[in-house]
């Protein structure tokens, strides 16, 4: 007899040919053990259809970690048997479930991959001349963006295959809105590589956005033609402009760029120290257009709308108040989805929404886990690639606690009811708990992403998730209702009001001592590991969650048994970056990238970003220079690194295990030949990491670590006799590594 089949049998059953196979020799062990496995029977059975969407997840983040892109038929050829197995051999179902499950999220992530626009070929370095329809038009503080698709270049035979993002001159006066037709000589490059090997790639965010190329404008822009009546998407694009616009002119400064992106999803406009208040507060998640946000919305809709029904006595009689309350809000969250763009944390968030709408139609429990699992199933049949981005595993991971963490404190919390003073005091409890279960569940996931966390985040919370749920979005969708009449203002003043608080609040906690603290990095492996104890903890009902405790404490102490490498070389060798205890020391050539460095700073943990030295030591001699070359040697237990300044013939070499350079460097050191990092390396294989070691050094290079991928740009080819030996330099970021950067926080 298989275990597995026993399993699904009723747990006095189960238990008996259990004993009968293995004889328990000690009775009241076996007693025990009987009475264990029943209660688990009992109290777990219904649960375990939970975890296929944990095993989903395990085959959507297979798919992503592969170095190589699978035949297109094996992900939907295996989630078809398995599929079927599962539902042919009914006894086996409780190992074949998870397999079909694992399955099916690889062959959606291949699904997705196949959706996706083909890629465009080699964008021309130089200047070029683009035309095509504008899309979107983004709105910074000191600027504007402009998305184009399709997109022609001059001479080009077909246009693009993808959208184009072009950043306007700060001094162009042109008036653009959605639908006109623009010409525009700019210079663009395709999305950037990621930072470092193991960085968040951002041209796998470019490649499923349909995202070809970004750039900035070298000239005005012109204008060919007007907007004409399209389609409902530039409709829909030009009603959120032109929204955004009324709220600009009604609220001016931060507080209407706040206001813009609650009610349009427009979160360009919000200057960055303001910004980086919300981030250090904890309050990232109210710039964020989500979950939240469409909660307010529907509440209010539901509770005006059942009030509303209330005052008729025959619709209070006769009429389901309750449901039409509730499809009436169903149809308020999809406008308000639509009217923020739609991204996909706003659509898993409405998608949640229709599953509470359904609960509520049939009369059961509105929330619960079963409604999140099903939610992450849609969503990862209609989206995979969102299952690595930070978004999806916060808002899953917080909505998972907030479930599970309520359910196991209801008895408790059901003691707070009574009076008024009991009654008030639970509400601040409940507040507070919300806080405190949804920020800490999420927290890892935040700290893997950014390398950072916030102290404060509870006490900000609960001071600005009222206001903006009691003040600040109500009179938002006032402000909306009184539009057609040109009476918004009478709305947005007063939420602009509410706004100024909610910053204050952001500002306020962000400026108290240590509000931020520096996260040591977490590797993958680690997430992973915090993820599977966080579902165990989430989906069992029984004490058998606590077994989850132990294992989230592994996946938070794995930094603990992760080295970091020693030296970072950038995609295009004009950052090299070797960190000495808690101090980056920067080496910059012409310009670099500001990113970059700001997330070396961050996956480094590092407290400083100091130039390197151009002669001398520095860091109690872990680095010595000379005029031509630096011996970098963070560890005296291990060899150093050889950074090369332009001498022919630089010292140090007997000490190197590695030479890196920002130009050409083959052949400096006599042989045998170190190992090599130079300007020609990183432009055949991008980015490096360099671990060194007491024999020798370990280079990984970006191309080694994603692998050929549909993302991943090919190997560049040699350049034609004649042509520039390397590709022109990007633009200046303004970045100086002279500079010295005490205390960088990133």
């Amino acid at each position: 007899m298989r275990f597995s089949s026993i399993l699904w049998r009723s747990p006095e059953r189960t238990w008996r040919r259990i004993r009968w196979r293995i004889q328990a020799p000690v009775p009241r062990l076996e007693t025990w053990l009987a009475d264990r496995l029943a209660d688990w029977l009992d109290g777990e059975r219904d649960r375990l259809p939970l975890w296929l969407p944990v095993f989903m997840g395990a085959g959507v983040a297979l798919y992503y970690a592969l170095r190589f892109e699978p035949a297109g038929w094996i992900g939907p050829v295996l989630s078809i048997l398995a599929v079927a197995a599962a539902i042919r051999f009914r006894s086996l179902r409780l190992l074949l479930a998870p397999a079909a499950a694992c399955a099916l999220g690889f062959a959606s992530g291949q699904i997705a991959t196949a959706r996706a626009p083909p890629t465009d070929a080699d964008l021309p370095s130089r200047g070029v001349w683009l035309s095509g329809p504008i899309v979107a038009v983004d709105v910074f503080p000191d600027g504007r963006r402009i998305v184009i698709q399709p997109a022609c270049l001059d001479g080009a035979a077909e246009p693009l295959a993808r959208s184009v993002r072009i950043r306007l001159r700060d001094s162009d006066p042109a008036s653009l809105e959605t639908g006109d037709t623009v010409r525009v000589r700019a210079l663009v490059r395709p999305p950037a590589p990621p930072s470092y090997p193991g960085a968040w790639d951002l041209q796998r965010d470019a490649f499923y956005a349909g995202l070809g190329a970004s750039g900035y404008a070298l000239e005005p822009v012109r204008r060919v033609d007007p907007a004409v009546s399209g389609g409902v998407t530039r409709r829909v694009q030009w009603l959120r402009e032109a929204i955004a616009a009324r709220i600009t002119a009604a609220v001016p400064g931060p507080a209407g760029a706040v206001d813009v992106t609650l009610l349009t999803g427009y979160a360009l406009g919000i200057p960055d120290a303001d910004r980086a208040a919300f981030r250090d507060s904890g309050l990232a998640h109210l710039l964020a257009v989500a979950g939240l946000h469409i909660g307010i919305v529907m509440g209010w809709v539901l509770l005006v709308t059942r009030q509303g029904l209330a005052c008729s006595e025959y619709a209070s009689l006769f009429w389901p108040t309750r449901r039409i309350a509730a499809c009436v809000a169903l149809v308020a969250g999809g406008a308000y989805m639509v009217l923020t763009g739609m991204h996909v944390p706003i659509r898993r968030s409405f998608l949640m929404a229709t599953l509470v709408t359904l609960a509520i139609l049939a009369d059961r429990n509105p929330v619960s886990v079963r409604g999140l699992a099903l939610a992450a199933v849609v969503l990862m049949l209609v989206t995979p690639y969102e299952v690595p981005g930070v978004s999806f595993q916060m808002s899953f991971s917080a909505v998972l606690a907030l479930i599970a963490g309520y359910e196991a404190l209801r008895p408790w919390l059901c003691r707070l009811h009574g009076s008024r003073a009991r009654r008030f005091a639970g509400h601040l409890v409940a507040l507070g708990l919300t806080s405190a279960l949804a920020g800490t569940a999420s927290a890892p996931y935040g700290a893997y992403h950014f390398g950072h966390g916030q102290l404060y985040f509870i006490l900000a919370n609960m001071v600005a998730v009222p206001l903006a749920a009691f003040w600040v979005m109500p009179a938002g969708l006032i402000a909306l209702t009184l539009m057609p009449v040109h009476l918004e203002a009478v709305a947005l003043v007063p939420m602009g009001w509410g706004t100024e608080l909610i910053l204050w609040v952001a500002r306020a906690t962000a400026a108290l001592p240590a509000a931020t603290f520096a996260v040591p990095h977490m590797p993958l492996w680690g997430l992973c590991v915090f993820s599977v104890g966080l579902a165990w903890t989430g989906l069992w009902r029984t004490r058998m969650r606590l077994l989850g405790v132990p294992i989230m404490a592994a996946g938070l102490v794995s930094p603990l048994f992760t080295r970091l490498p020693d030296l970072l070389v950038s995609a295009d060798a004009r950052l090299i970056g070797v960190r000495v205890g808690s101090t980056l020391y920067l080496q910059q050539v012409q310009s670099g990238s500001r990113f970059t460095r700001d997330a070396w700073a961050q996956y480094w943990s590092a407290t400083a970003v100091v130039p390197m030295p151009t002669r001398g030591d520095a860091a109690d001699g872990a680095i010595r220079c000379d005029d031509g070359a630096c011996l970098l040697r963070p560890d005296a237990r291990r060899r150093g690194a050889l950074l090369a300044r332009g001498d022919p013939h630089p010292p140090f070499c007997r000490d190197a295990a590695v030479v890196v350079s920002a130009e050409p460097a083959r052949g400096l050191c006599p042989k045998p030949w170190p190992m090599l990092v130079d300007r020609f390396t990183v432009w055949r294989d991008g980015s490096a990491a360099i671990w060194l070691g007491p024999t020798g050094a370990r280079v990984l290079t970006d191309r080694a670590e994603r692998g050929d991928r549909p993302w991943v740009p090919p190997p560049p080819k040699p350049r034609p006799a004649g042509a520039p030996t390397l590709p022109p330099a990007a633009r200046d970021d303004g970045l100086r590594a002279e500079a010295p950067r005490p205390g960088v926080t990133p």
